[in-house]
Protein backbone atom coordinates (compact mmCIF):
# COMPACT_ATOMS: atom_id res chain seq x y z
CA UNK A 1 0.00 0.00 0.00
CA UNK A 2 0.69 3.53 -0.14
CA UNK A 3 1.17 5.91 2.93
CA UNK A 4 1.80 9.70 2.45
CA UNK A 5 3.35 10.39 6.17
CA UNK A 6 5.26 13.65 7.02
CA UNK A 7 9.13 13.67 7.65
CA UNK A 8 10.02 16.64 8.00
CA UNK A 9 8.22 20.08 9.35
CA UNK A 10 5.48 21.29 6.36
CA UNK A 11 6.81 18.01 4.03
CA UNK A 12 5.47 15.11 3.49
CA UNK A 13 6.52 12.14 1.43
CA UNK A 14 5.03 8.89 -0.36
CA UNK A 15 6.61 5.17 0.96
CA UNK A 16 5.59 2.00 -0.02
CA UNK A 17 4.82 -0.47 2.98
CA UNK A 18 3.29 -3.64 3.62
CA UNK A 19 -0.68 -4.09 3.64
CA UNK A 20 -1.79 -4.41 7.00
CA UNK A 21 -3.39 -7.32 8.43
CA UNK A 22 -6.54 -7.26 10.99
CA UNK A 23 -6.47 -8.51 14.45
CA UNK A 24 -10.01 -10.27 15.72
CA UNK A 25 -11.82 -7.04 16.33
CA UNK A 26 -10.61 -5.36 13.26
CA UNK A 27 -10.96 -4.54 9.42
CA UNK A 28 -9.09 -3.13 6.60
CA UNK A 29 -10.55 -0.43 4.51
CA UNK A 30 -9.41 0.57 1.18
CA UNK A 31 -9.54 4.35 1.57
CA UNK A 32 -11.85 5.94 -0.74
CA UNK A 33 -11.67 9.94 1.14
CA UNK A 34 -10.54 11.16 4.32
CA UNK A 35 -10.58 14.42 5.10
CA UNK A 36 -7.74 16.99 6.32
CA UNK A 37 -8.63 18.07 10.09
CA UNK A 38 -6.88 21.14 11.66
CA UNK A 39 -6.16 19.15 14.38
CA UNK A 40 -3.31 17.43 12.28
CA UNK A 41 -1.98 20.96 11.40
CA UNK A 42 0.00 21.31 14.68
CA UNK A 43 1.75 17.78 13.93
CA UNK A 44 2.70 18.54 10.55
CA UNK A 45 3.73 21.71 10.88
CA UNK A 46 5.96 21.19 13.51
CA UNK A 47 6.74 17.86 15.28
CA UNK A 48 7.93 15.24 12.04
CA UNK A 49 11.21 14.21 11.68
CA UNK A 50 13.01 12.12 9.08
CA UNK A 51 13.89 9.53 11.64
CA UNK A 52 10.45 10.15 13.52
CA UNK A 53 7.86 9.97 10.88
CA UNK A 54 4.38 11.02 11.18
CA UNK A 55 1.13 9.62 9.66
CA UNK A 56 -1.86 11.45 9.66
CA UNK A 57 -5.70 11.47 8.89
CA UNK A 58 -8.63 10.21 10.73
CA UNK A 59 -11.79 11.53 8.73
CA UNK A 60 -11.96 8.30 6.67
CA UNK A 61 -14.75 6.79 4.12
CA UNK A 62 -13.54 3.06 2.88
CA UNK A 63 -14.53 -0.02 1.41
CA UNK A 64 -13.94 -2.86 3.62
CA UNK A 65 -11.34 -5.17 1.81
CA UNK A 66 -10.13 -7.30 4.78
CA UNK A 67 -11.66 -8.93 8.00
CA UNK A 68 -10.29 -10.11 11.09
CA UNK A 69 -12.46 -12.83 11.80
CA UNK A 70 -15.22 -14.77 9.92
CA UNK A 71 -17.77 -14.29 12.55
CA UNK A 72 -17.28 -10.12 11.63
CA UNK A 73 -20.92 -7.89 10.94
CA UNK A 74 -18.76 -6.44 8.34
CA UNK A 75 -18.57 -7.92 4.78
CA UNK A 76 -16.24 -7.35 2.16
CA UNK A 77 -17.03 -4.74 -0.18
CA UNK A 78 -19.28 -2.61 2.42
CA UNK A 79 -18.75 1.72 2.43
CA UNK A 80 -17.85 3.04 5.69
CA UNK A 81 -16.46 5.57 7.56
CA UNK A 82 -15.90 5.66 11.22
CA UNK A 83 -13.13 6.38 13.77
CA UNK A 84 -9.34 5.57 13.10
CA UNK A 85 -6.10 6.77 12.05
CA UNK A 86 -3.72 6.61 9.49
CA UNK A 87 -6.07 8.21 6.90
CA UNK A 88 -3.88 9.72 4.11
CA UNK A 89 -3.08 5.86 3.23
CA UNK A 90 -4.40 3.62 0.48
CA UNK A 91 -5.34 1.24 2.89
CA UNK A 92 -5.85 1.53 7.09
CA UNK A 93 -6.96 -0.92 9.77
CA UNK A 94 -10.40 0.19 11.62
CA UNK A 95 -11.43 -1.14 14.77
CA UNK A 96 -14.92 -3.05 13.86
CA UNK A 97 -16.37 -2.07 16.48
CA UNK A 98 -15.93 1.96 15.12
CA UNK A 99 -17.24 2.06 11.80
CA UNK A 100 -20.72 2.63 10.48
CA UNK A 101 -22.36 2.13 6.45
CA UNK A 102 -22.30 5.48 5.04
CA UNK A 103 -25.68 6.65 3.43
CA UNK A 104 -25.83 5.87 -0.75
CA UNK A 105 -26.01 7.66 -3.43
CA UNK A 106 -23.88 10.42 -2.10
CA UNK A 107 -20.30 11.87 -2.88
CA UNK A 108 -17.98 9.77 -0.15
CA UNK A 109 -16.48 13.37 0.72
CA UNK A 110 -20.12 14.14 1.71
CA UNK A 111 -20.53 11.28 4.44
CA UNK A 112 -17.23 11.48 6.30
CA UNK A 113 -17.99 10.53 9.90
CA UNK A 114 -15.77 11.90 12.15
CA UNK A 115 -15.86 15.45 11.88
CA UNK A 116 -20.05 15.47 12.03
CA UNK A 117 -19.86 13.03 15.33
CA UNK A 118 -17.91 15.99 16.97
CA UNK A 119 -20.56 18.97 15.86
CA UNK A 120 -23.70 16.70 16.59
CA UNK A 121 -21.78 15.53 20.31
CA UNK A 122 -21.31 18.95 21.17
CA UNK A 123 -24.80 20.47 19.82
CA UNK A 124 -26.59 17.83 21.64
CA UNK A 125 -25.54 18.60 24.86
CA UNK A 126 -25.91 22.14 24.17
CA UNK A 127 -29.67 23.59 25.23
CA UNK A 128 -30.22 25.06 22.37
CA UNK A 129 -33.90 25.38 21.05
CA UNK A 130 -37.16 26.99 19.50
CA UNK A 131 -36.68 30.58 19.61
CA UNK A 132 -33.12 31.64 20.96
CA UNK A 133 -30.61 33.92 20.29
CA UNK A 134 -27.17 31.85 19.18
CA UNK A 135 -24.33 33.26 18.24
CA UNK A 136 -21.42 31.33 16.22
CA UNK A 137 -17.53 32.65 17.14
CA UNK A 138 -15.48 31.35 14.31
CA UNK A 139 -16.90 30.03 10.70
CA UNK A 140 -14.25 27.66 9.94
CA UNK A 141 -15.61 24.01 8.63
CA UNK A 142 -16.76 23.23 12.12
CA UNK A 143 -18.51 27.07 12.79
CA UNK A 144 -20.31 26.78 9.42
CA UNK A 145 -21.26 23.04 10.13
CA UNK A 146 -22.66 24.34 13.47
CA UNK A 147 -25.06 26.57 11.94
CA UNK A 148 -26.19 23.89 9.81
CA UNK A 149 -27.10 21.98 13.39
CA UNK A 150 -28.23 25.26 14.69
CA UNK A 151 -30.38 26.26 12.40
CA UNK A 152 -32.83 23.16 12.53
CA UNK A 153 -33.12 23.78 16.16
CA UNK A 154 -35.49 27.12 14.74
CA UNK A 155 -33.71 29.47 16.53
CA UNK A 156 -34.98 33.29 16.41
CA UNK A 157 -31.52 34.94 15.46
CA UNK A 158 -27.79 33.38 14.47
CA UNK A 159 -25.91 36.00 14.60
CA UNK A 160 -22.22 34.65 12.80
CA UNK A 161 -18.49 35.91 14.09
CA UNK A 162 -15.55 35.65 12.26
CA UNK A 163 -12.25 37.94 11.45
CA UNK A 164 -12.48 36.83 7.78
CA UNK A 165 -15.41 38.85 5.57
CA UNK A 166 -15.80 35.47 2.96
CA UNK A 167 -16.41 33.74 6.22
CA UNK A 168 -19.10 35.94 7.11
CA UNK A 169 -20.40 36.00 3.63
CA UNK A 170 -20.73 32.00 3.59
CA UNK A 171 -22.39 32.56 6.69
CA UNK A 172 -25.23 34.67 5.77
CA UNK A 173 -25.32 32.11 2.66
CA UNK A 174 -25.91 29.06 4.80
CA UNK A 175 -28.46 30.98 6.91
CA UNK A 176 -26.95 33.31 9.50
CA UNK A 177 -28.77 36.45 9.89
CA UNK A 178 -26.12 38.75 10.89
CA UNK A 179 -22.27 38.30 10.83
CA UNK A 180 -19.78 40.67 12.05
CA UNK A 181 -16.11 40.92 12.48
CA UNK A 182 -15.54 40.71 16.55
CA UNK A 183 -14.46 43.60 16.57
CA UNK A 184 -17.74 45.11 14.92
CA UNK A 185 -19.89 43.24 17.39
CA UNK A 186 -23.43 45.71 18.11
CA UNK A 187 -23.07 47.02 22.14
CA UNK A 188 -26.69 45.24 22.56
CA UNK A 189 -25.02 42.39 21.90
CA UNK A 190 -22.12 42.24 24.54
CA UNK A 191 -23.62 44.88 27.24
CA UNK A 192 -26.80 44.18 29.42
CA UNK A 193 -29.53 46.47 28.28
CA UNK A 194 -31.08 47.32 31.61
CA UNK A 195 -34.54 48.41 30.82
CA UNK A 196 -34.41 47.85 27.13
CA UNK A 197 -34.30 44.19 27.28
CA UNK A 198 -32.11 41.41 26.94
CA UNK A 199 -30.22 40.97 23.66
CA UNK A 200 -27.27 39.08 24.35
CA UNK A 201 -26.89 35.49 23.46
CA UNK A 202 -28.91 32.25 24.91
CA UNK A 203 -26.09 29.90 23.52
CA UNK A 204 -23.09 30.98 22.13
CA UNK A 205 -21.21 28.17 20.47
CA UNK A 206 -17.02 28.61 20.11
CA UNK A 207 -15.57 27.09 16.72
CA UNK A 208 -12.45 28.69 16.56
CA UNK A 209 -9.97 27.01 18.68
CA UNK A 210 -8.20 29.96 20.41
CA UNK A 211 -8.42 32.17 23.14
CA UNK A 212 -9.59 35.32 21.38
CA UNK A 213 -12.61 33.18 20.39
CA UNK A 214 -13.64 32.48 24.00
CA UNK A 215 -13.21 35.57 24.71
CA UNK A 216 -15.59 36.77 22.29
CA UNK A 217 -18.09 34.21 23.61
CA UNK A 218 -17.82 34.80 27.41
CA UNK A 219 -18.80 38.66 26.25
CA UNK A 220 -22.34 37.59 23.84
CA UNK A 221 -23.28 35.04 26.28
CA UNK A 222 -26.60 36.53 28.54
CA UNK A 223 -26.88 36.09 31.93
CA UNK A 224 -27.77 32.51 32.92
CA UNK A 225 -26.81 31.30 29.18
CA UNK A 226 -24.59 28.79 27.96
CA UNK A 227 -21.50 28.59 26.40
CA UNK A 228 -19.77 25.54 23.97
CA UNK A 229 -16.67 25.22 23.44
CA UNK A 230 -16.52 23.12 20.36
CA UNK A 231 -13.13 24.67 19.44
CA UNK A 232 -10.06 22.14 19.41
CA UNK A 233 -7.77 24.19 21.62
CA UNK A 234 -5.25 21.44 21.70
CA UNK A 235 -3.44 21.05 25.62
CA UNK A 236 -2.25 22.80 28.35
CA UNK A 237 -4.39 26.15 29.58
CA UNK A 238 -6.37 28.93 28.69
CA UNK A 239 -7.76 31.98 30.89
CA UNK A 240 -11.11 32.08 31.66
CA UNK A 241 -13.28 35.20 32.09
CA UNK A 242 -14.44 35.43 35.35
CA UNK A 243 -17.59 37.09 34.55
CA UNK A 244 -18.93 34.05 33.01
CA UNK A 245 -19.28 33.28 37.08
CA UNK A 246 -21.08 36.67 37.67
CA UNK A 247 -23.33 36.21 34.67
CA UNK A 248 -24.11 32.52 35.86
CA UNK A 249 -23.30 30.92 32.47
CA UNK A 250 -23.04 27.37 32.10
CA UNK A 251 -20.12 26.09 30.22
CA UNK A 252 -20.42 22.60 27.97
CA UNK A 253 -17.50 21.15 26.98
CA UNK A 254 -18.61 19.93 23.59
CA UNK A 255 -15.57 17.24 23.01
CA UNK A 256 -16.39 13.91 23.91
CA UNK A 257 -13.35 11.24 25.04
CA UNK A 258 -15.60 8.22 25.42
CA UNK A 259 -15.72 6.15 22.02
CA UNK A 260 -19.01 4.55 22.21
CA UNK A 261 -20.57 8.31 22.90
CA UNK A 262 -18.87 9.24 19.97
CA UNK A 263 -20.02 6.42 17.48
CA UNK A 264 -23.56 7.17 18.37
CA UNK A 265 -23.36 11.10 17.42
CA UNK A 266 -21.89 9.80 14.19
CA UNK A 267 -24.97 7.32 13.53
CA UNK A 268 -27.08 10.35 14.45
CA UNK A 269 -25.03 12.71 12.36
CA UNK A 270 -25.07 9.95 9.55
CA UNK A 271 -29.03 9.93 9.67
CA UNK A 272 -29.13 13.58 8.87
CA UNK A 273 -27.00 12.82 5.89
CA UNK A 274 -29.55 10.89 4.90
CA UNK A 275 -32.66 12.74 5.73
CA UNK A 276 -30.69 15.91 3.96
CA UNK A 277 -30.93 17.89 7.26
CA UNK A 278 -27.14 18.42 6.87
CA UNK A 279 -24.77 18.75 3.74
CA UNK A 280 -21.19 18.67 3.45
CA UNK A 281 -21.98 20.09 0.01
CA UNK A 282 -21.22 23.91 1.00
CA UNK A 283 -18.36 22.77 3.18
CA UNK A 284 -16.00 20.83 1.17
CA UNK A 285 -14.41 23.47 -1.34
CA UNK A 286 -10.98 21.75 -2.37
CA UNK A 287 -10.00 18.28 -3.33
CA UNK A 288 -6.81 16.74 -3.44
CA UNK A 289 -5.08 13.25 -4.44
CA UNK A 290 -2.12 11.36 -1.89
CA UNK A 291 0.45 13.58 -3.16
CA UNK A 292 -1.48 16.74 -2.25
CA UNK A 293 -1.51 16.24 1.44
CA UNK A 294 1.12 19.60 1.93
CA UNK A 295 -0.92 21.47 -0.40
CA UNK A 296 -3.99 21.06 1.27
CA UNK A 297 -2.45 21.87 4.55
CA UNK A 298 -0.69 24.88 3.11
CA UNK A 299 -4.25 25.88 1.66
CA UNK A 300 -5.52 25.48 5.16
CA UNK A 301 -2.92 27.62 6.36
CA UNK A 302 -3.09 30.40 4.41
CA UNK A 303 -7.10 30.21 4.40
CA UNK A 304 -7.69 31.49 1.26
CA UNK A 305 -11.76 33.06 0.62
CA UNK A 306 -12.29 30.40 -1.32
CA UNK A 307 -11.10 27.91 0.97
CA UNK A 308 -13.41 25.67 4.27
CA UNK A 309 -12.51 22.45 3.99
CA UNK A 310 -10.17 20.08 2.14
CA UNK A 311 -10.44 16.09 1.07
CA UNK A 312 -7.47 13.81 0.09
CA UNK A 313 -9.72 11.66 -2.50
CA UNK A 314 -8.42 8.15 -3.84
CA UNK A 315 -8.85 6.37 -7.45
Amino acid sequence: MLVSQVVAPRRSEIVEMDDPVPGADEVVIDVLASGVCTSDRKPWRELATPESPIRLGHETVGRVSALGSDTSAWHLGDVVTGLGGNGFATKTLMDADSILPVPAGLPLEHVIGEPLADLEEAISRTPLGFGDRVAIVGLGFMGLGLLQLARHRIPSLIVAVDPNPAARRRAIELGADEAFHPDDLPAKYTNDQVGSGEQRMDVVLEAAGITSALEVASALVRNYGTVCVVGYHHSGTAPMDMNLWYKGATIVNGFSPVRKRTIKAMADGLELIANRQFSYAPLITHRFGLDGVDEAFELMESRADDFVKSVILFG
